[in-house]
């Protein structure tokens, strides 16, 4: 994740849908990080780690909440 997301990370629920789009973005612009998502989904359970603590609003949720885009 950027600087950029990540300071602008779903602290703030209003921005929650920005943060999504943003993040999406930036996995779909960064081919080989994608290539390791999809791999590593490819193999079976995934478990997603995160250091927010907000956990309905971080990364990992919106990476499992889209899973099927990185299939």
């Amino acid at each position: 994740m950027s600087n950029e997301n990540q300071d602008q990370k779903g602290h703030d629920s209003d921005r929650w849908e920005e943060f999504k789009e943003r993040y999406l973005a930036e996995l779909k612009g960064n081919s080989e990080q994608l290539r390791l998502l999809k791999q590593e989904l490819g193999k079976g359970t995934v478990t997603l780690v995160y250091a927010a603590k907000d956990e309905e609003h971080n990364h990992a949720v919106v990476i499992q909440e889209n899973s099927a885009l990185f299939r």
